[in-house]
Parts: C-alpha cells; sequence; structure tokens
C-alpha cells in the first residue's frame, strides 16, 4: 500500500502551474513547505505554506545560496520507510516528506543569452539538484516531480489513491535524473569551453557528456521500419530547424530535417537572395538572383528532375513570386526566414507541404562539435568551415583567371563543401549547373555532372572537394567547355594536373583546404 502524502516540499524556478498544483494539494489536506519567491507566491495566492527557514529553525543565508541545504529537509526526504529511519525522524522532530517538487535555476537559457559570468554562475543550481537526488533516490517513499506538466497527473493520483503509485514515483525519479544528468553535461560543457577559450576551439574533453532533450517522436527513421526521434540541445543559439516555427504541413520526417538542415546552412552561407535545392543530403541546385523568385529559377534549372519531392531553403523571405514558382511542382519542405502574406495564401493550397519560419539568419554558423555515432562510441570533429576565399588561393597555372571566373569559381567552391565526396560542381558566379556528388571515383562525379547540366558549360568553373589523382577529371572538364577549375591540389600529380589545364588554356587555383564530406 502507498502511504498517503501528507506532506510536500515546493521550491521552483518555472512557477508555472505552481499555484493551481499547491491549492489543490492543500484541498487535499497536504502541509506545503516552500522556499523564498515560490513561499511568497504562494502565500500571496492564498496557499497557506510554511516558510522552509521555519521548519529549518535557520535562515536563508549568502543571499539564498544557502536556502535547504539542512538535516531538517535532507533527513525528511533520504528517511525510508524503515522503522529505524522514521523512529529516528520522529525523536529529532522532523516529519518526513512524501513529495518534492521542485525544478532549477535556467542555467541553460542563461548561457544561450549570453549572460555576465557572474551571472551564469548564480544559475548553477545547488539545493535543486540535491533535493531532486535525494528523492529520486528515495522513490519507493517519496515522488520527485520536476517538469511542471506532471502537476495534473501526479494530482489526479493523489486525489484518488492518497499518493502517486510506485510505477509513477519509478517514472518521475527517471525523469528526475535524466534532468540532474543533463543539467550537470551542461554547466560541465560550458567550464570546458571557458577552459579551453578562443585560442583552444578544438580542445576536446577527456569525457563528453551529452545534454539533449527530446524535441518529438518522428513518424519513422530513414525508413518505415526504423523508429526514430527528434533531440533538441538546450542552450543552442541561432537560426535552424529545430527553432524554426512550423506554419504548415505534415510532421517532419527524420529525412525531412537532414536535407532542411542541410539546405538551410548552405542558404546562409551565400549572397542575399539565394535558393538552395536539397534531396537526400545533397544540393541538387542552388542559386543567387535579383529576387527569391529569381534564385529559385536559377536553382531549379541546375536539375528539376531531382528537385521533385525536395527541401528548399531561402535565405530571405519567400514572396508570393516565388511561392507561385514554389507550388507548381511538389516539394516535401521549405524553409526561410519568414514568408509573406500573399506566400503563405498560395502555399496553403498545397496542404501537405511543410513551411518552416527559421527567422534572421544573420551570425549563422554551426556551433558545438560535428558528432557521428560508431559501435560502441562516437568520433566527434570540428565543423567543417569555409575558410579563405578563393581569391586567397594560389593560381597555380600559366593564365590568371578572368573577374567572371573569380565568380563562378567562388559560387562553386562555396557550394562543393556541402556536397558529399566525391564531390565536383560547375557554376556561374550566380548558380549551379551541373553537380556530381557521392560517387566513388573523382572522374566519375566530374563525369556525372557534367551529364546532369542542362545548359552549356562554356565559361562555367568546376570545383572539386579534394585533390586530382589524375589529369582526367579536367581533361573531361575542358572538353565540356569548363575555363576555370578551384581545387585543394596535393596531389602527387599536381604538375601533371596543372599541366592538362595549361593545355587546354584553362586556369587553376589551388586553396590548400580540402573539404570531404562522408
Amino acid at each position: 500500500m502507498n502511504e498517503p502524502v501528507r506532506r510536500a516540499l515546493v521550491s521552483v524556478f518555472d512557477k508555472s502551474g505552481v499555484v493551481e498544483f499547491a491549492r489543490g494539494l492543500r484541498d487535499l489536506g497536504v502541509e506545503i513547505v516552500s522556499t523564498g519567491r515560490t513561499a511568497e507566491l504562494l502565500a500571496a495566492s492564498g496557499v497557506s505554506v510554511v516558510p522552509v527557514e521555519q521548519a529549518t529553525g535557520f535562515p536563508e543565508m549568502l543571499g539564498g545560496r544557502v536556502k535547504t541545504l539542512h538535516p531538517s529537509i535532507h533527513a525528511a526526504i533520504l528517511a525510508s520507510s524503515k522503522p529505524g529511519h522514521l523512529a529516528e525522524l520522529e525523536r529529532a522532530g522532523i516529519a518526513p516528506f512524501d513529495l518534492v517538487v521542485v525544478n532549477l535555476y535556467p542555467f541553460e537559457a542563461a548561457v544561450a543569452e549570453g549572460r555576465t559570468r557572474d551571472e551564469i554562475v548564480e544559475m548553477i543550481d545547488i539545493g535543486g539538484p540535491a533535493m531532486l537526488r535525494a528523492a529520486a533516490k528515495n522513490h519507493e517513499r517519496v515522488a520527485a516531480v520536476v517538469d511542471p506538466a506532471d502537476y495534473e497527473p501526479v494530482l489526479s493520483e493523489i486525489r484518488e489513491a492518497g499518493a502517486p503509485s510506485l510505477g509513477t514515483r519509478r517514472r518521475l525519479a527517471l525523469k528526475a535524473f535524466r534532468r540532474t544528468a543533463a543539467y550537470d553535461a551542461a554547466i560541465a560543457a560550458w567550464l570546458a569551453a571557458e577552459e579551453a577559450g578562443p585560442a583552444r576551439p578544438s580542445a576536446f574533453p577527456e569525457t563528453l557528456a551529452l545534454e539533449l532533450v527530446k524535441e518529438a517522436d518522428l513518424v519513422y527513421g530513414e525508413n518505415p521500419h526504423q523508429a526514430a526521434a527528434l533531440y533538441r540541445e538546450p542552450g543552442s543559439a541561432g537560426a535552424g530547424v529545430l527553432g524554426a516555427a512550423k506554419l504548415q504541413g505534415k510532421p517532419l520526417s527524420f529525412n525531412n530535417v537532414l536535407d532542411l538542415d542541410a539546405a538551410l546552412h548552405l542558404a546562409a552561407e551565400l549572397a542575399r537572395p539565394a535558393a538552395v535545392i536539397v534531396k537526400h543530403g545533397n544540393p541538387c541546385g542552388a542559386a543567387v538572383g535579383a529576387s527569391p523568385a529569381e534564385a529559385f529559377r536559377r536553382a531549379l534549372e541546375c536539375d528539376p528532375v531531382s528537385a521533385f519531392g525536395g527541401a528548399i531553403a531561402f535565405n530571405v523571405a519567400v514572396d508570393g513570386a516565388a511561392a507561385a514558382l514554389l507550388a507548381e511542382a511538389f516539394y516535401e519542405a521549405v524553409i526561410a526566414p519568414g514568408f509573406e502574406e500573399e506566400a503563405r495564401q498560395v502555399l496553403s493550397r498545397r496542404k501537405n507541404l511543410r513551411l518552416l519560419a527559421a527567422g534572421d539568419l544573420a551570425g549563422h554558423r554551426r556551433t558545438g562539435w560535428d558528432l557521428r555515432r560508431v559501435q560502441g562510441g562516437l568520433l566527434a570533429q570540428q565543423w567543417d568551415a569555409p575558410g579563405e576565399p578563393v581569391r586567397s588561393g594560389r593560381v597555380a597555372t600559366r593564365r590568371q583567371p578572368s573577374e567572371e571566373e573569380w565568380g563562378a569559381m567562388e559560387f562553386a567552391w562555396r557550394v562543393v563543401r556541402h556536397v558529399r565526396s566525391n564531390a565536383i560542381v560547375y557554376a556561374f558566379a550566380d548558380r549551379t549547373v551541373g553537380i556530381g556528388a557521392g560517387q566513388m571515383s573523382r572522374v566519375d562525379s566530374a563525369r556525372l555532372g557534367i551529364e546532369k547540366a542542362r545548359v552549356p558549360l562554356r565559361g562555367a568553373a568546376m570545383a572539386s572537394d579534394a585533390f586530382f589523382p589524375f589529369p582526367d577529371s579536367v581533361e573531361l572538364a575542358a572538353g565540356a567547355g569548363i575555363t576555370a577549375v578551384v581545387q585543394p591540389g596535393g596531389s602527387i600529380r599536381d604538375a601533371e594536373v596543372v599541366a592538362m589545364a595549361d593545355a587546354h588554356d584553362m586556369t587553376m587555383v589551388l586553396t590548400g583546404r580540402r573539404h570531404f564530406r562522408h
């Protein structure tokens, strides 16, 4: 039999729903001990409470840093149902707690908001996690409530049975320990970033603790037989798929999230207005224009067959003209900083089309590390950053690039970093015109990009994400009319590759920076 809830400790930073919950407890005859502003709020709302200093016989200290760190609190939480424990409490004049309601200082939010170091330190909760861990440890007798979403279910069980069931207490204990573990992980990550500092941004900790909160269950994973969920990194800042407002359409799928994320990151790197179309993780078109409609039209021209059913990103708000083009064919999802009212009206007829408003992309960048699972562990690396502009590279050929070729190489070089290896991108200064992705040999990627091109490539630039192991790709590109090539260099056959470019009066720039994407 569950012992009825007679005494509760309530100490919360997030006060949503706490007054109603506490009032429900008092109506059931539960004594409530509370701290600081929580006690003030409950008392002002007409809920009778016992201030924590009255329960402990000791005032709060150090500006509130010490309130609940007292035997009268922790003994009351940690006492089990063993006769010896309860007798010891009775001799000490301490009544046991049956319910502990605690949520923590918003440390993650303080970091995300860029608060000062002193302010962030003060958001490191000590008493809260201690009480939660104590209650969760003693879940055979005590219910630990950390989430306001659990207030109503817990209150209903107390009304019906006098106390939450053992199964509920175990579930609540698991949630409490998960919260304190995530909280400690966030603090450790912040301290590690401080320790590394801007001079050592790539310093990796000896122990990597991940703090992730489930955002949503997904319909399925990459395939229907795979279950999947989406997790959020608390405190992460900047526009992205997770922070975007979903305006319409079906729930996001696993593949939608991956494709939208890939499209948005490339779009954010391009000049405005820009449009990017991604299919199965690879760009199949990217362009800039005088308007979002012109940018999308140019991106679509690169590979309209592959674009069907793709995910699309804009780096400016979608207007009515762009929406009209989007409505002409089937696409899975569109993400942009926003959507003008006319665009919303046009696209509302595509009820299954997912629309996501990501907000301002200014300062958009990857944060944290790129993490990938392997059996028994994971790999961690810095995100691949763009590096210096193409103009900072070394012209290895006899002929110098023209201004048009510099622009085309710069655009192709930006896009190729987002294409899976082996990657080849053919582009003019404002659009891609052919993309070869994910082939096991570089020459096959070069050939595929040419075959997919729908316009003459004369005067276009070629970008390769890694060096050319042989001159054959350059020879193939020259035959298609390519006049400029940008690549990292570093092959033992660089001299042969450059000689091939010279033989066809091409210009070639070596950047010294590889951009593999596996």
